[in-house]
């Protein structure tokens, strides 16, 4: 007899590490299917045909049909064209061909959710795309989504968003103000959530790299804002850690820009929740951020 109250914490606890979809009817034992390869020439040896290759038929017989394989997914596609995931190579080139042809936030959107280059999209149950005001002299960008963002559809909406709403109102800032001088526009590196809040991969965030980029060229800010080590050291090409780049000020550039952006790295919210110890130094960042602001002069 089926344990219910263990059965729900079972789940439970596969939706917290991020196993939250399924992806077949069966398991697949992925250690098998990794060890399986095509038998080449080499491998049989000279003048023998590979293993498992068909063999000739004999007079008036026919060749034996190839089995079926049933279950299980299909393995990835190598070759261009095909209707499998695409290399990373190509994801990259795809990716930078969609995000440059678009001229409007809305565009861009269009073109991340038609974009099948990042394996996480299949993964995540949304494409978390921005929040806040679009015309906001100051953008923010995260890492990526996490449970809840993915649920919502929303960056920053789980217990590290509602510190950051805290922070930036300290400074009198609010995601949902109308004014641009008060209010910020937020996004992240990943529109997808890595499976258990994982840290993304080097493939994963080449793949999506243009797209923020493009976003921050068309909602073209006055300010650029760095949540955490991976958004910072992304779009500033850094290796150096988040403590060492928080409270720093850079030139952020890149060629759909008019000039270049004055940028300031900060810790990343969920990073301040583990570690309260932090918040000083990081109020310390976000004066720093509120000065920087009232220095602008009036836009046109």
């Amino acid at each position: 007899m089926i344990d219910t109250a263990k059965a729900v914490t079972d789940l439970a606890w596969l939706v917290e590490i991020g196993a939250d979809e399924a992806i077949n009817d069966q398991p697949t034992d992925w250690t098998q299917v990794a060890s399986r390869r095509t038998p080449t020439a080499r491998d049989a040896g000279p003048g023998r045909p590979p293993a498992g290759a068909p063999s000739a038929a004999a007079p008036g017989r026919s060749a034996t049909p190839p089995e079926k394989s049933f279950g299980g997914p299909p393995p990835p596609a190598t070759l261009a064209g095909s209707d499998g995931p695409l290399g990373s190579n190509e994801a990259r080139a795809s990716a930078r061909g969609a995000a440059t042809a678009a001229t409007t936030l809305e565009d861009l959107h269009k073109a991340l959710l038609a974009f099948d280059g990042c394996p996480l999209k299949q993964t995540a149950s949304s494409t978390v795309f921005a929040d806040g005001n679009p015309k906001a002299r100051v953008m923010l960008v995260g890492e990526a989504p996490g449970e809840q963002e993915d649920r919502q559809g929303k960056p920053f909406v789980g217990p590290a968003g509602a510190l950051l709403d805290k922070m930036l109102a300290a400074i009198g800032l609010d995601r949902h103000a109308e004014a641009p001088d008060k209010a910020v526009y937020i996004s992240n590196i990943l529109p997808w959530r890595p499976p258990g809040n994982r840290n993304p991969t080097d493939s994963e965030i080449a793949a999506c790299l243009p797209f923020i980029q493009r976003h921050v060229e068309i909602a073209d800010p006055d300010i650029l804002v760095f949540l955490g080590g991976i958004s910072a050291k992304t779009l500033l090409a850094k290796t150096e850690g988040i403590t060492r780049l928080r409270g720093r000020w850079f030139d952020y550039g890149s060629p759909g820009l008019t000039r270049p952006l004055p940028a300031l790295a900060l810790l990343h919210p969920a990073y301040l929740l583990r570690n309260p110890g932090a918040k000083r130094e990081t109020w310390r960042d976000l004066l720093s951020l509120r000065q920087r602001l009232q220095a602008l002069p009036p836009r046109p």
